[in-house]
C-alpha cells in the first residue's frame, strides 16, 4: 500500500464523529472519488485498515490526501456530495451518462400557432416540456403518433407563415391532417387542438376524452351529423392512441421499480408503470460500482432523477434497504415539488414490479455481454467468495457411484473457464476395498489422480486452481489429507446439496460453509459442475455394469446379442437371470437355450 498511509490513518482517526462529506485525493491532487458518511470518522478511517475488494483497494491504492467538509445534517451532506459529483466527476464514483440521449417534446403555448418540438433538455423559458422519453426516435414517433390523432400538421410548414401559398400536401389528402394551410382554417380550432394534444402529453387522456364524447352527443343531437362523425372519429383515435401508446406515460408514471444487477457489467433499470400497466424503461449500462448494492443502488437513483427526470412519480420502488433513505426522499421531493415516496417492498403485487426490474436488469447485461464476459466475472465472483489466491482458471471435481459394495468407481470432471474440457475428464476403478466406504473411495481416487501428475503423466497436468467434492465437510477433508499426504497444497471445497439433492454451498474441509445461492451466476456455474460429475460417475459406473452383464452372458452357448438383450431387457440385471428357474427363461428364450443359462449358472444342480 502506498508510503504514506501512516499518516492518512492518523489524519482520519483526528475525524469527527459528525456527518459530512470526504473528497479522495490523488498525487496530482485530482478528485478520484467522493462520498457522504453518518460519522466521519469511522467511514474515513474504514478505508485506511483491513482488506478490500479489489475497486476499492486500487482506489485506495491511489489516495495521497483527501479533505472533509463537515455537514450541519446528513441531508445537507448528501446534497452536498450530489453537487461536489456533479462538478468534479471523479473516476472512481457511478457516474451516468449525460441526458443528451433522453429528449423532450416541447410545446411553447404562447405562441399563435404552437408546435410539437423535440429538446435536448428541459428548459426554462416558459414553454412547456414533456419527458424525458427513451430516443430522439421514440420521440419523434409520439409527436406523430399524436398528430395523426388529432390531425395536426405534420409537415416542414410554418403557422401563419405558409397559411394559402400552396395547396394542401399529401397529408391533408390521405385523411391524417385537417389542412390547416388552407386559407379558412381557424387559429383557434388549431390552439384547441393543441390544448388536446397537451392533455394527451399530460397523461390526461381520460379527460379529453370525456370532453370530445361530450361534444359528439351535442352536436348529434343538434342534428349536425358532420360535426358528430369527425368528432367520433377523433375519439377513436385518442382511444387508440391511449391504448398503445402507453410509452408516452414515461413523464408522469405513478410508480417506478428500480432493478440493480452486477454481472461482467452492472445494469440499473427502471420500470415505469402507470395504473399498474408498464409504459417504459430507462436502462444503464456500467462497470462495476466500487459501492456496495445498497449504497449503489443510492446513488444511482439520485443522479437518476434529480439530474434527467423531468416527471416524477408518486413511488420509487427499491430493491435493497438504503441508509440514506429519508434524506433521499426529502431531496426528491423537493426537486420535484411534491412528495415523492421511495418503499423498499418485501411482499405482493409491488414486490413482483421490483423482480420485474431485477429481470430485465439480468437480461440486459445478458444481452449486452457475451458468454466469455460472463463466464469470467461468475469466476471473479468465485474466487473472492472462496478466498483463492489463484484465478480458478482450471476447476476438477469428484463423484463417487457404488453399487452396493461392488463397482464403486470415481469420476473426475474439468472446468476450464467454466467450460467443460471433457478430454480431460478421468474415471477411476476403486480397488482393494473391502464392503462400501465412501470416504476411502474418495481418498483413493483423488490420491491416484494427485500421483499420477508427481509421476510426471502429462494426462493429469496441470493441477487445479480449485478442487470440488461431491459431499460435505468430511468428504472434503478426506481428499484434502489424500493431497497432504502426496505433499501438495490445494484449495478444496465440498459441494453440499440440500434435501431435494440440489446444490445449496459449498464447505471447507474445516466445516465452514459459504452460501452461494445470493449469487446466481455462482450458484449455477457450481450445480453444473457437480451435475455434470454426478452424470459422469453414473454413466461410468453403469457402462461397467453393461460390460460385466456381456462378459457372463456371452459365455453362454446359444447366447448371441439379441438373446443377451432380450434376457437383459426381460430380467434386468444379471442376479435376476441367475435366480430365474427354467420355466422364467422359457418365456424369454426357446426352451433348450433357457436349460443352458439355468445349467451355467446353477453347475451342480441336474437338469429338469
Amino acid at each position: 500500500m502506498q508510503s504514506n498511509l501512516p499518516e492518512l490513518q492518523d489524519k482520519a482517526a483526528r475525524l469527527p464523529l459528525l456527518p459530512g462529506v470526504y473528497i479522495m485525493l490523488d498525487a496530482h491532487s485530482e478528485v478520484i472519488y467522493v462520498g457522504k458518511a453518518k460519522k466521519l470518522k469511522n467511514r474515513v478511517s474504514s478505508y485506511f485498515h483491513g482488506e478490500h475488494l479489489p475497486k476499492v483497494a486500487a482506489m485506495v491504492e491511489k489516495v495521497a490526501d483527501f479533505n472533509v467538509i463537515v455537514a450541519a445534517s446528513e441531508f445537507e451532506a448528501l446534497v452536498l456530495e450530489n453537487s461536489l459529483i456533479k462538478r468534479h466527476k471523479p473516476h472512481y464514483n457511478i457516474l451516468l451518462k449525460d441526458d443528451k440521449g433522453y429528449p423532450f417534446i416541447r410545446v411553447d403555448l404562447r405562441q399563435e400557432y404552437p408546435a410539437m418540438s423535440i429538446a435536448s433538455r428541459a428548459g426554462k423559458d416558459g414553454a412547456r416540456y414533456f419527458g424525458p422519453f427513451g430516443g430522439r426516435s421514440q420521440t419523434r414517433d409520439i409527436i406523430n403518433t399524436v398528430s395523426k390523432a388529432l390531425l395536426l400538421p405534420d409537415c416542414a410548414r410554418k403557422f401563419p407563415r405558409d397559411i394559402g401559398r400552396e395547396r394542401p400536401c399529401l397529408n391533408y389528402h390521405m385523411g391524417s391532417c385537417a389542412g390547416w394551410c388552407l386559407k379558412d382554417s381557424s387559429a383557434g380550432d388549431y390552439r384547441a387542438r393543441i390544448q388536446q394534444a397537451v392533455l394527451i402529453l399530460d397523461g390526461k387522456s381520460g379527460e379529453l376524452m370525456d370532453e370530445l364524447r361530450g361534444q359528439m352527443e351535442q352536436a348529434a343531437e343538434e342534428l349536425r351529423f358532420e360535426r358528430a362523425a369527425e368528432l367520433r372519429d377523433r375519439l377513436r383515435a385518442i382511444e387508440s392512441l391511449a391504448h398503445r401508446q402507453r410509452v408516452i406515460s414515461t413523464a408522469f408514471a405513478d410508480t417506478d421499480a428500480v432493478g440493480f444487477c452486477r454481472g461482467a457489467k452492472s445494469c440499473f433499470t427502471v420500470l415505469h408503470f402507470v395504473d399498474g400497466d408498464l409504459a417504459g424503461k430507462d436502462v444503464e449500462m456500467m462497470d462495476e460500482p466500487l459501492e456496495e448494492d445498497a449504497e449503489a443502488v443510492s446513488d444511482l437513483v439520485r443522479q437518476y432523477y434529480t439530474a434527467r427526470r423531468g416527471g416524477w412519480p408518486k413511488s420509487v420502488l427499491l430493491p435493497v434497504e438504503i441508509e440514506d433513505r429519508e434524506e433521499l426522499e426529502t431531496l426528491l421531493s423537493e426537486t420535484a415539488g411534491r412528495r415523492v415516496y421511495l418503499e423498499t417492498p418485501k411482499r405482493g403485487e409491488r414486490l413482483r414490479l421490483i423482480e420485474s426490474a431485477a429481470v430485465n436488469a439480468r437480461e440486459e447485461i445478458r444481452r449486452r455481454t457475451t458468454q466469455q464476459q460472463r463466464r469470467s466475472k461468475t469466476l471473479e465472483w468465485l474466487q473472492k467468495a472462496l478466498e483463492l489466491e489463484a484465478f480458478p482458471t482450471r476447476i476438477e471435481a469428484f463423484d463417487i457411484s457404488n453399487l452396493g459394495d461392488t463397482g464403486i468407481v470415481a469420476a473426475m470432471t474439468v472446468h476450464v473457464d467454466g467450460k467443460p474440457l471433457k478430454r480431460d475428464y478421468r474415471k477411476f476403478r476403486i480397488k482393494d476395498l473391502e464392503g462400501q466406504d465412501d470416504y476411502a473411495s474418495m481418498y483413493q481416487a483423488v490420491s491416484r489422480r494427485l500421483r499420477h501428475y508427481l509421476d510426471g503423466d502429462a494426462k493429469f497436468a496441470p493441477l487445479p486452481d480449485l478442487l470440488l467434492i461431491d459431499g460435505g465437510e468430511r468428504h472434503a477433508a478426506t481428499a484434502r489429507q489424500a493431497a497432504r499426504d502426496l505433499g501438495i497444497a490445494l484449495p478444496i471445497f465440498g459441494m453440499v446439496k440440500d434435501d431435494r439433492h440440489r446444490t445449496r454451498a459449498l464447505v471447507t474441509p474445516d466445516g465452514r460453509e459459504i452460501g452461494i445461492r445470493g449469487n446466481q451466476a455462482v450458484f449455477a456455474l457450481v450445480g453444473s459442475i457437480q451435475e455434470e460429475t454426478h452424470r459422469s460417475a453414473i454413466t461410468y459406473q453403469r457402462q461397467l455394469r453393461s460390460e460385466s452383464c456381456r462378459s457372463t452372458l456371452d459365455e453362454i452357448e446359444g447366447i448371441g446379442p439379441k438373446r443377451r438383450t432380450d434376457l437383459m431387457k426381460a430380467f434386468k440385471s444379471v442376479r435376476a437371470i441367475r435366480e430365474a428357474d427354467v420355466g422364467q427363461l422359457r418365456l424369454v428364450v426357446p426352451k433348450n437355450t433357457a436349460e443352458k443359462v439355468y445349467a451355467y449358472f446353477h453347475p451342480t444342480d441336474k437338469e429338469e
